[in-house]
């Protein structure tokens, strides 16, 4: 629920920032200012080690790029369809690409079959979305 709640704001934010700065400086900004705050809490709290990323896939450092792919989407969607669309649209959006990888068991998740339920609950939010657009 806090992620969601900091998705919308966070989408607002930076959609008013990118109207006088652009969409990649304010791009930059928030990834910078991200990385300044995580450094910070990251030498305070100590939770990891570099040395450990020596024994990993280095495909799972990709998060940040596809960060930067986000943030500027959001902003995008926000700027030409509001923020209460433009989020119903990346919430369905990652809930049918979740259930994808649940299913498939892609990126190490544990396949879990696809079930009647779940197949119900992605038609209800594609439903929502489409009462939600309704003049």
């Amino acid at each position: 629920m806090l992620a969601g709640v900091f998705i919308a704001i966070q989408g607002i934010l930076n959609t008013r920032l990118s109207e006088k700065a652009g969409f990649w400086l304010t791009n930059t900004i928030v990834h910078g200012s991200g990385f300044v705050v995580s450094m910070i809490l990251f030498l305070l709290i100590r939770d990891g080690s570099l040395h450990s990323l020596q024994n990993m896939n280095k495909g799972y450092m990709l998060g940040g790029v596809f960060g930067v792919v986000i943030v500027f989407s959001v902003m995008k969607g926000i700027g030409q369809l509001g923020p209460a669309y433009s989020v119903i649209i990346l919430l369905a959006a990652q809930l049918i690409f979740a259930l994808l990888i649940d299913t498939f068991g892609w990126f190490g998740a544990t396949a879990t079959p696809l079930a009647w339920n779940k197949i119900a609950g992605v038609l209800v939010i594609i439903g929502g979305i489409l009462i939600f657009k309704m003049k």
